[in-house]
């Protein structure tokens, strides 16, 4: 039988996390995904430790309970991949750091360290598997003209995937080739667009003939147009998609993704001589350290510059 006493346990420390998502919300202006994320992470340490108030959250627990999450595997694993066991170790920093402001008792934030991961290798691509990605949508449908749209503002802007899919027509100036937008954390950024962006957004937005608000919008499926007769936004997995079809069609053996016209854009700037800095602006990385990973590809350029002018002779 459940006693008084562990019920209000629980209710405590509910309504201690519950406070949590809410000061996310409102006063941090995070996304619902980031709050829906925090409280999957956080509602596993109830899953291990149980029915525990926030004063009996120690380093001990900490331990005890990152082992365990190293140990929950997955559909695809029998162990928690590091940066997943990092989302749950954030997500519980952010909220003893909560506590910390409110003068609540609890294990200090900055005792929890992250797990050390390898950097990831960073896949782009080159100027020949570009062209040729491009090449490959049908101009002759308006699905083919969206997707080139869509490939070159991707290469052109550095866009995160959801911040392209959540475009309106009206947010992007083409005359100016420039525009705000609004990404993780809440962040607005300045992004530019190439003249062969904005060309192809041209051609596309010339031959639609609908009224939808959506800059990218589907035109295939059971649910391509909603009850007001407008279209649906393209969503994220669709153009996922998309960009994972052409690159295959164009004969490109690595994984493509959205993602990976990101690290194209960000490499194409270093390559070409652009400061980590500015690069950092516009991907809008909070921390330059991310940013720091497409500073690798300085390496083959330094070496053709080695080649060309170190001991010739006259």
């Amino acid at each position: 039988m459940v006693t008084i006493a562990v019920i209000l346990m629980v209710m405590l420390f509910a309504k201690s996390k519950t406070d949590f998502l809410e000061y996310l919300e409102i006063e941090q202006g995070r996304s619902q995904k980031t709050i829906e994320n925090y409280d999957h992470y956080l509602a596993r340490l109830i899953d291990f430790a149980g029915d525990i108030t926030v004063a009996d959250i120690n380093a001990e627990l900490v331990r005890k309970w990152r082992l365990w999450l190293n140990r929950l595997g997955t559909n695809t694993s029998d162990e928690l991949g590091k940066s997943t066991l990092n989302y749950h170790l954030i997500a519980l920093r952010s909220y003893l750091k909560f506590c910390a402001k409110r003068d609540i008792p609890t294990l200090s934030p900055d005792k929890i360290e992250l797990a050390k991961t390898a950097r990831k290798q960073v896949t782009f691509l080159n100027e020949n598997e570009l062209e040729r990605l491009f090449n490959m949508p049908d101009l002759n449908t308006i699905i083919g003209l969206r997707d080139r749209a869509i490939l070159e503002l991707l290469f052109s802007s550095g866009l995160r995937v959801s911040e392209l899919v959540g475009l309106n027509k009206g947010d992007v100036n083409l005359k100016r080739k420039e525009f705000m937008v609004r990404g993780k954390g809440q962040k607005d950024r300045p992004v530019f667009v190439s003249d062969a962006a904005a060309w192809w957004l041209t051609q596309y937005a010339e031959k639609r003939s609908d009224n939808s608000q959506p800059l990218f919008i589907r035109y295939s499926g059971s649910k391509k147009v909603n009850l007001s007769g407008n279209f649906y936004r393209l969503t994220a997995r669709s153009v996922q998609r998309l960009v994972s079809k052409y690159a295959l069609l164009a004969g490109i053996t690595k994984t493509v993704t959205p993602h990976t016209l990101r690290h194209s854009f960000a490499t194409d700037l270093i390559m070409n001589g652009a400061d980590v800095r500015s690069v950092q602006s516009m991907l809008g990385h909070s921390n330059i350290a991310t940013t720091q990973i497409y500073t690798h590809i300085t390496d083959p350029h330094l070496k053709s510059v080695h080649q060309s002018f170190h001991n010739k002779s006259d």
